[in-house]
């Protein structure tokens, strides 16, 4: 018993590396396969709400803001990362990312807020995304997003 605690005090004291130097270093890198924080590229995104009907922790919610505006809110402290909403989205949308690192101390700083905007059914009133993108031009005009209208550019391009 003595020899064996010996032993293991020799292979402790060779001085090989058991642990990263992280924060204050570089850590391991990414496997391949690994799902990370989840992103939507809104020029892809059509508005389906797919995403939403397989999350198994509502951690995607879209609601119809107005007749011609669907909003996408994305609760990343509810992700369980098991990446359903990448598989279920037809137009790959969806993705998650390598990125791990999600700690915040404010909990505004893990919601986000994605406008689509998208036709109406003139029979239903129900939104839906125009599939050619002519017909996208026509339904959406040119709308900027909120931020740029806070900042003071106005919507016929010229600026203050």
């Amino acid at each position: 018993m003595i020899r064996s605690k010996l032993k293991e005090v020799a292979i402790a004291l060779k001085g090989w590396k058991s642990t990263l130097p992280y924060p204050f270093g570089p850590g391991h890198p990414v496997p391949v396969g690994f799902r990370g924080k989840v992103e939507v590229d809104l020029d892809k995104c059509i508005g389906c709400a797919g995403c939403a009907n397989v999350c198994p922790t509502r951690c995607i919610e879209v609601v119809d803001i107005d007749q011609e505006t669907r909003r996408i809110e994305i609760h990343r402290e509810r992700c369980i990362f098991c990446a359903r909403c990448n598989e279920v989205c037809p137009e790959g949308a969806i993705y998650l990312t390598f990125e791990f690192e999600l700690s915040t101390d404010n909990k505004e700083d893990l919601l986000d807020r994605l406008e689509v905007y998208m036709a109406t059914c003139q029979r239903c009133g129900r939104c839906f995304e125009p599939a050619n993108p002519l017909d996208r031009m026509m339904v959406t005009g040119f709308r900027w997003p909120e931020e740029r209208q806070r900042e003071g550019v106005r919507s016929d391009g010229a600026g203050d």
